[in-house]
């Protein structure tokens, strides 16, 4: 028992402490995209390239004032940013980003239900934006923090239904499970991405194409990303919900943001693009040797370094959309698409097992 306690912290140390730092290199990564889209030069002035702008970034939250204005509903105020930091820690808990190392699997917690836990666990990061909203006691903040709520409303549905299809075919929630049957019959968002050629699964591709654009686009709305970056909006709103914060507890949501960014591609890795397997022997099994699981974790890292990209060429090549394109895409166009989804894979997992 000491001995998996032991384990356990360990894993948790060698998780958090590497994303905190992909955190802050996300940040530069999409500084310099930003400034080669719209032809600058980006961070540059401290260390090679700017890579150590993210430090001395660092520095500059910790250091400066943390001012707390008086009008503020203080409690609330301080527990918000915590609250909006949070949730992305949790979700990484159960994401496999490895196969085996040695002994240990490469996942802090491998629930079987683990796809329920992320999902329960995700949507609790709107809460920090609205109680930060609500805190603040002013009305940009307070706007944010209503449009942040309907918009999670809207896409946590369609997101939550997207992934259902996904389930019925694997017959199982343990996240685990889904990358070995990717293993075996191919990724499920490109199927002949696959050591071994499965027919059912090219049947089944245009159901699981279609979850994975939904996810996709929704993940966007969930994370507060452009093009549906309507809570903060600093066109309209200032800055919205974190308008009145300053120093440590405004880099707490900025990181959050981006942690959230992390968390959101990790599923997307898992549950479409196979974890951290590639249609090669021997990168498609288990490892066996340690070498091979440091492999698997680079295949994982480097997907989810792909769709951390996908996020930032987004956000610097796609206009805002208005709120109310924003709640009709998500009502009327989502929801009765990924239900629609739903049934029609039902139904053809119906006439394949008859």
């Amino acid at each position: 028992m000491s001995q998996f306690i032991a384990y356990s912290l360990l894993k948790i140390v060698l998780v958090v402490a590497p994303l905190l730092g992909m955190v802050a290199y996300a940040v530069w990564f999409e500084r310099k995209i930003s400034a080669f889209i719209q032809d600058r030069v980006g961070p540059n002035r401290v260390g090679p390239f700017g890579l150590l702008q993210p430090l001395a970034d660092g520095f500059k939250f910790v250091l400066k004032e943390d001012y707390t204005p008086d009008h503020v509903r203080k409690v609330y105020f301080w527990l918000a940013p915590a609250i909006a930091m949070i949730p992305s820690l949790l979700t990484i808990a159960v994401i496999p980003f490895g196969s085996n190392l040695g002994t240990q699997k490469m996942v802090i917690a491998d629930l079987n239900v683990g796809i329920l836990y992320t999902f329960g666990i995700v949507s609790l990061g709107v809460y920090g934006i609205v109680l930060a909203g609500y805190a603040a006691n002013s009305k940009y903040p307070f706007l944010g923090g209503i449009r942040s709520s309907a918009q999670m409303i809207s896409y946590e549905i369609a997101m939550g239904m997207s992934v259902i299809p996904v389930f019925m075919i694997i017959g199982s929630l343990r996240l685990s499970d889904v990358i070995t049957y990717q293993a075996q019959n191919g990724w499920l968002a490109l199927p002949f991405f696959s050591s071994n050629q499965n027919a059912s699964a090219y049947l089944l591709w245009p159901f699981t194409l279609l979850s994975c654009a939904i996810f996709v686009v929704a993940a966007f709305a969930e994370t507060n990303r452009l093009p549906f970056d309507l809570p903060e909006s600093e066109t309209e709103l200032v800055g919205g919900y974190h308008t009145e914060y300053s120093s440590l507890k405004f880099g707490l949501f900025f990181m959050g943001e981006y942690a959230a960014m992390i968390a959101v591609s990790a599923m997307m890795v898992v549950l479409f693009l196979g974890g951290w397997t590639l249609p090669i022997a021997g990168l498609d099994k288990p490892a066996t040797t340690v070498g091979m699981g440091i492999a698997h974790i680079a295949i994982f890292l480097g997907k989810l370094g792909f769709l951390m990209f996908l996020f930032i060429w987004v956000r610097w090549m796609l206009p805002r959309f208005r709120y109310d394109q924003l709640m009709d895409l998500g009502w009327r166009r989502f929801i009765p698409l990924a239900l629609a989804n739903i049934v029609a894979t039902a139904v053809v997992l119906w006439f394949r097992s008859a």
